[in-house]
C-alpha cells in the first residue's frame, strides 16, 4: 500500500486533473474541459456520424458544455440539411462546368461559361425567380414537418417527435427498416455530406485562386506532372528537356 501511495505522489497533479472524470450536479467533466451536462453528453453519443478516428463525441471547441438537447437536435438538423445541400452545390459545379457547351443543356444562349463561381452572375431574369419559389417551398415543407411552433418554449425548436433530417422524402423506398441499418445508412449520409461542405468550400476558393475550371485545373495538373516525369527521363538520357508552358508554371 505505501509503495502504491508513493507511485500516486511520483505523478503530477497536473497529470491526474488532466485524466479526471468528476461527476458534480449533473455534469461531467473529462480531461480538464469544461462540464457537460450528462443528458445532453448521454443523446449526443446515440447520434449517427460518429466515426473513427473519432469514436466518442468530437467537441474540441466544447460546445456541448453549453448545450441543452435541444440545441444539440437543432444542430443536427443544420448539419445534416447543409450537407444535403453541400452535395448538390459540389454536384452542380462539376455538371454545370461540363455540360455548359453541351446542345440539350439549358444554357441561356450559350452565355453561361467559364468557372463554375460567374456562371450566377452570367444568368439573366426568367431563372432566379422560380428557383426563389422553388426554394422558399421546399423550406416551407421542411419547416412545418420539423419545426415546432414559434411560441412560448418553441421558438427556434424542433417537435419533440421529429428525428432531425427525416423528412419523409423517400421515392425510391431505400430507408432500411432496421434500426442498426438506418443508423449506419444516416452515418454515411453525415460523412458524404461532411466531405461535401470541405470540398465545395475548396471548389470555391481554388476557382477564385487560379480562375480555371475544376476538371481544366486537374487536367493541367496532370499536363504538368507528365512533363516533369518526361523532363527526368530526357535529363538521364542527355536529351533537350521539354519546356513547360507557361500556364503551368503557377499550378
Amino acid at each position: 500500500m505505501a509503495m502504491m501511495m508513493r507511485k500516486a505522489a511520483a505523478v503530477p497533479a497536473s497529470s491526474r486533473r488532466s485524466v479526471a472524470v468528476q461527476s458534480v450536479s449533473g455534469k461531467r467533466t473529462v480531461s480538464g474541459k469544461a462540464p457537460v451536462p450528462e443528458d445532453v453528453l448521454a443523446y449526443a453519443k446515440t447520434l449517427p456520424g460518429v466515426t473513427a478516428p473519432f469514436d466518442n463525441v468530437f467537441d474540441p471547441a466544447g460546445f456541448l458544455a453549453t448545450a441543452s438537447v435541444k440545441d444539440v437536435r437543432r444542430w443536427r438538423e443544420s448539419e445534416v440539411t447543409h450537407g444535403r445541400v453541400a452535395m448538390l452545390a459540389a454536384l452542380g459545379f462539376i455538371v454545370g462546368e461540363q455540360l455548359q457547351d453541351f446542345p440539350l443543356f439549358f444554357n441561356f444562349d450559350g452565355r453561361v461559361s467559364g468557372p463554375a463561381i460567374y456562371h450566377f452572375q452570367q444568368i439573366g431574369q426568367g431563372f432566379w425567380e422560380p428557383l426563389l419559389i422553388a426554394i422558399g417551398v421546399a423550406e416551407s415543407y421542411r419547416v412545418a414537418i420539423g419545426w415546432a411552433t414559434p411560441a412560448g418554449t418553441g421558438f427556434n425548436s424542433l417537435k419533440d417527435d421529429y428525428e432531425p433530417g427525416d423528412l419523409g422524402f423517400d421515392p425510391l423506398g431505400l430507408k432500411p427498416t432496421d434500426a442498426e441499418e438506418l443508423k449506419t445508412m444516416q452515418t454515411k449520409e453525415l460523412n458524404n455530406g461532411r466531405l461535401a461542405m470541405i470540398a465545395i468550400a475548396a471548389f470555391v476558393a481554388q476557382e477564385l485562386v487560379e480562375q480555371t475550371e475544376i476538371f481544366e485545373h486537374l487536367v493541367l495538373r496532370f499536363e504538368k506532372e507528365a512533363i516533369l516525369e518526361l523532363d527526368d527521363i530526357e535529363r538521364d538520357l542527355g536529351l533537350p528537356l521539354t519546356p513547360l508552358p507557361d500556364n503551368l508554371k503557377a499550378i
